[in-house]
Parts: C-alpha cells; sequence; structure tokens
C-alpha cells in the first residue's frame, strides 16, 4: 500500500466520486506521511473514505493522478495489465492495423502515457513525473505486450515543463530507430519520422476523418488543405479521386514531407505546395475570387486553455469566413478544431456565423471527433478536444453570387 494518504477538502465538487482521475493542488487538506516526488499515494475524501489510489507530484496544479479506485492496493502487474487491456481495444476496433495510438492516456487509465504505435517501433509521451519515474516498468510492459524494435522516448511535450520533466528525448529499448517508418493508412502510404516529427511523428486522431473527407471529396476538380502538416487529407482525397490538392503549410520540414509522401503514392504531377501562413493564402484567394471545390482546415490548437478561448474563436471565425468564400455550390467544407476549450457547439456556432456573415447556405453532414483508438474517459472533459465538421456549400442569398462547382462523380456519403 501507498505510505501516505492524501486527504481532500470537504466542499469540493464530487468531480472524483464521478469518475474523473485528477486531484488539484487546491482540493488537498493535509497529507500524513513524508511522499517523493512521483511516489504512490493513498487518496481519500474528507470522511476518509479511500477513493483510489494515484502519483503524487507536489511540483503540479494536478498533484496526484489516479490510476485505481477504491480501497483495493493496485495489483503488482497493473502496467502490462492495462497496455494489454488498451491492445485488445485496438485489435477489437481496428482489426489488422499496426499503426495507430496504443495508450491514450487516462482513456486507457493510464494517466500521463500516451504511446503511438507504428509497426514495430513504439513512441512514449510521458507526460507526467509519476510515469517518468516508472519508464523501466513501462518498457518491459510494452515489450510483454507487443514485442517491439524498438521503443523511444519523446521529451518534447510542453507539458513536461509544468511537471518539472527535462526535454531529453531519447531511446528507451533496442537503440535509435530508423529515420523513417513507413505506415499504410486506409491504402495512403505516409513516411513517418518519429524524432523529430510534429508530436510522435504522426497524427492519428484525424485518421477516420482523413478517409471521410476522401470519399466526400472523391470527384472533386480542385482542393485546397490548408493547415496540411504532412498532406493527410488531401493524399486520402487524391488517392479516392480528386483532380488536384494544393498543400499549404507554414513548416518547411512538414510540407516537405507532404511533398514526399505525395510521391510516394504517385501522387506528385496532381498536388501544388504554398509554404506561407494559411491565413494569408485564403485571404489572397478569397480576394482573388477563387473558386474550389473542396476546402479542408486542420489548424493546430488556437487555445490550450480557457484564458485563450476568445481570441481563439475569432481565429477559427476569420479562417472559415475566407474558407466558405472559396468552396463552390455543391463542394466541401471539412473543418476541424483540436482546441480543447472550443466545444462542440461553440465550434458550429462559429462556422454557422462564417457562413452568416458570407451570406451562404451551408450543410452540417457530420460531426466527428477522434478516431476510437483515442477514448476518453465520460468524467474528463479535457479529453474532448477534437471536432471535425463535414459540410455542403450551398447557394448565397440576398444577391451574393456563387458559381456552381464541377459534378461530383459518385460522391460517397460518410458512414
Amino acid at each position: 500500500m501507498p505510505r501516505a494518504q492524501v486527504s481532500l477538502i470537504r466542499h469540493r465538487p464530487p468531480r472524483i466520486e464521478r469518475g474523473h482521475p485528477w486531484v488539484y493542488r487546491t482540493e488537498i487538506a493535509r497529507i500524513d506521511g513524508d511522499p517523493a516526488p512521483g511516489d504512490d499515494v493513498l487518496v481519500v475524501d474528507a470522511d476518509g473514505r479511500r477513493l483510489g489510489t494515484g502519483y503524487y507530484n507536489p511540483a503540479s496544479m494536478i498533484a496526484v493522478r489516479l490510476f485505481a479506485r477504491g480501497s483495493a492496493a493496485p495489483p503488482p502487474d497493473l502496467w502490462r495489465a492495462r497496455i494489454a487491456e488498451a491492445r485488445a481495444r485496438r485489435d477489437t476496433l481496428l482489426p489488422g492495423q499496426t499503426a495507430y495510438r496504443a495508450v491514450n492516456a487516462e482513456g486507457d487509465d493510464l494517466p500521463g502515457l500516451i504511446v503511438d504505435r507504428f509497426g514495430d517501433h513504439l513512441v512514449v509521451e510521458s507526460l507526467s513525473l509519476g510515469v517518468e519515474v516508472r519508464l523501466s516498468a513501462v518498457v518491459d510492459a510494452l515489450r510483454a505486450v507487443y514485442a517491439p524494435r524498438t521503443v523511444y522516448l519523446r521529451a518534447d511535450a510542453a507539458v513536461r515543463r509544468l511537471e518539472g520533466l527535462d526535454d531529453n528525448s531519447r531511446p528507451l529499448f533496442g537503440g535509435e530507430p530508423p529515420d523513417e517508418i513507413e505506415i499504410d493508412e486506409d491504402g495512403v502510404r505516409f513516411g513517418v519520422d518519429i524524432r523529430s516529427g510534429q508530436k510522435t511523428g504522426h497524427f492519428f486522431d484525424q485518421r477516420p476523418n482523413r478517409k471521410e473527407a476522401g470519399q466526400l471529396l472523391a470527384g472533386a476538380g480542385e482542393v485546397l488543405d490548408a493547415f496540411c502538416h504532412t498532406g493527410g487529407f488531401g493524399l486520402q482525397a487524391l488517392a479516392a479521386g480528386a483532380r488536384h490538392v494544393t498543400f499549404v503549410d507554414s513548416s518547411a520540414p512538414a510540407l516537405e514531407r507532404a511533398r514526399q509522401n505525395a510521391r510516394m503514392n504517385g501522387f506528385e504531377d496532381r498536388c501544388a505546395f504554398v509554404l506561407g501562413n494559411a491565413f494569408d493564402v485564403l485571404r489572397t484567394w478569397a480576394q482573388e475570387g477563387r473558386i474550389v471545390d473542396g476546402v479542408v482546415l486542420d489548424p493546430p490548437a488556437f487555445a490550450k486553455a480557457k484564458a485563450a478561448l476568445d481570441a481563439a474563436l475569432r481565429g477559427y471565425n476569420e479562417i472559415n469566413l475566407r474558407a466558405i468564400r472559396l468552396v463552390a455550390t455543391g463542394g466541401y467544407l471539412v473543418s476541424a478544431s483540436c482546441s480543447q476549450p472550443v466545444t462542440r457547439e461553440a465550434f458550429v456556432d462559429v462556422i454557422a456565423r462564417a457562413a452568416g456573415d458570407n451570406r451562404r447556405s451551408m450543410r452540417l453532414i457530420a460531426l466527428r471527433g477522434p478516431g476510437p483508438d483515442h477514448p476518453a474517459l465520460l468524467a474528463e472533459p479535457q479529453g474532448d478536444y477534437l471536432k471535425c465538421a463535414f459540410l455542403e456549400a450551398g447557394d448565397g442569398w440576398s444577391g451574393f453570387a456563387t458559381r456552381p462547382a464541377r459534378p461530383l462523380a459518385n460522391p460517397v456519403a460518410p458512414s
């Protein structure tokens, strides 16, 4: 059992009792014992009822991250058991896949641990001190469940600094991984750099949305993939039959990777690549009166905290306002947000406002979240971050002129 006990204050919302795994520093009444940073602690309510066991970090606003509930002591093989359970979920929901998010932190009951699988190579993000001091046990569990060739730690996430952790990315098992790992995502090949690509090198959360966008844009003549990163949405559109895609991103390495991915799939002669600020490109294209059959907006998070919410909503309004002006009648807008403070309702509202400001009818076809390899606890709203809206562009009104799109050849409705 843990050598220390954390007692919570009496008057607080029953967040933890309803399943949220975080104990904030401001919720602690007292600590009995002398836990070291990273130690397991027992958490009890004001009446001494045992709520669970978690990692302790006095330097973080999230002072305890619960990984076990109730009074029972965590089993000694907890890491292997939890990682095996997480793999079983993926084997059921993503049969035959070998590239996906293998562990999604709190969503898989392993707070602070992210693991992405790229075939025989695993990338770990350790986002809490409790995970960091247990990396040896994590690696042993991953080896037992996946038998990987390499396990690599990406230690450059900003949240690590809030936990008092360093930025020393390094191999944890098997030596240095290859410079490039090739994966297949629904028939499209991607080259991934797990050591220096953004996050772990690839964003798995948008995978089903990229495929669905490709289905919608199968007969498009021209598609603009703004904030394209390594080209995922546009490449799926090309694979489905879109004639031409213009990829835009402000990161030269990401855009070069998108170009390499296009070349890898034999699509390079159907692409254009623009290095620049997507806000500026959208504005310029709108001013030039360009009309396209589809626009994809998949920007990085505009708000990572509530303090940035108003600025984020203004940013989403602007990019959607410009994009809606570009989409031909009958064409499609795929617009995403990964800003957790922006709710689904607020995101749809900001797109609706942009459509209204354009005096344009837009039909919401679907509103999606991340794929099934990104489970989230219902009690943890922080896990609900990704919104992806699929919209069909209608006519303008009150004299606002729109131009028809080229007919979409046998468009596939989203499932």
